[in-house]
């Protein structure tokens, strides 16, 4: 498997949208930022293209495709969360269903922070994960990111879903 990453093109949504096969896997990807399942791909394409993927600030909002020759694997957005541009967030991370436990995950997200240190310079690179997704979790680890301690909190279906900030600094991803 020889993995790639581009910018994200509108016509990617149809496949983001057809890995997303129930309630809690809309939320467990997106948590509360997309409306009611299902999502379709116009939802997508209007928050990433029309509403910047709700970033008020302009130039901050990057989604990324993952694909080798098979076509489509694997989504996720980079943005920045800080005004000196030094920190960037993944976030809607998801591969293709049929791909999971086969290592994309973890070569997307590799390539992806090669991209944020080398070509934005960040220093740091973090994400959060739900408590209820040990996969993510595991592919997030495996990958060099660490828990940072701080714990947010996302009400979801009547309950208080866990949220585990990680991080990973530029000197860790070599």
């Amino acid at each position: 498997m020889k993995l790639r990453i581009r910018q994200y093109k509108p016509c990617d949504a149809a496949s983001i949208v057809s890995w997303i096969k129930d309630e809690e896997s809309l939320r467990k990807w997106s948590s509360d930022r997309f409306g009611d399942f299902p999502i379709t791909s116009d939802d997508i394409n209007n928050k990433y293209l029309n509403c910047n993927g709700d970033c008020v600030e302009p130039d901050n909002f990057y989604p990324i495709t993952a694909f080798d020759e098979s076509g489509i694997v694997g989504h996720l957005i980079l943005r920045y969360t800080d005004f000196e541009k030094e920190t960037i967030r993944f976030g809607f991370v998801i591969i293709d269903d049929s791909k999971r436990g086969k290592g994309y995950g973890k070569q997307m997200l590799f390539l992806a922070l090669k991209y944020a240190f080398e070509i934005f310079k960040a220093k740091k690179v973090t994400i959060g994960v739900f408590e209820n997704n040990p996969q993510a979790y595991h592919c997030y680890k495996a990958v060099g990111f660490t828990e940072t301690g701080e714990e947010l909190f996302c009400e979801l279906f009547g309950e208080q879903w866990k949220i585990i900030e990680m991080e990973i600094m530029r000197k860790e991803c070599n």
